[in-house]
């Protein structure tokens, strides 16, 4: 079992920044790929970003793409999400994700394990 947490939720208003943080415990070695999807009120679970656990290469949202940075500290076993130019858009719960393969790493039914989520909210 993987244990996920996520912080770095708030309020900001429109072009401002905001850092997520993703802390991984548990059986973090079966990890493959780690990712960030986000929900809106009444939308689906949509993909942002993913990072590999090994090679640190990242996957981005055409929507994101630019705006949002991935990165991982395997040290500490950490993911981050910086968030800038933020959108009103952009406001939705953001959860963290882990896949123990490559089932599809833009697919929310690939990931195995999923943090409680932390609401973002941008402000016009």
């Amino acid at each position: 079992q993987v244990q996920l947490v996520e912080s770095g939720g708030g309020l900001v208003q429109a072009g401002g920044s905001l850092r997520l943080s993703c802390a991984a415990s548990g059986r973090t070695f079966s990890v493959y790929v780690m990712g960030w999807f986000r929900q809106a009120p009444g939308k689906e679970r949509e993909f942002v970003a993913a990072i590999t656990w090994s090679l640190g290469r990242t996957y981005y949202a055409d929507s994101v793409k630019g705006r949002f940075t991935i990165s991982r500290d395997n040290a500490k076993n950490t993911v981050s999400l910086q968030m800038d130019s933020l959108k009103p858009e952009d406001t939705a719960v953001y959860y963290c994700a882990a896949d123990r393969d490559a089932k599809g790493i833009t697919l929310a039914g690939g990931y195995d394990y999923w943090g409680q989520g932390t609401q973002v909210t941008v402000s016009p």
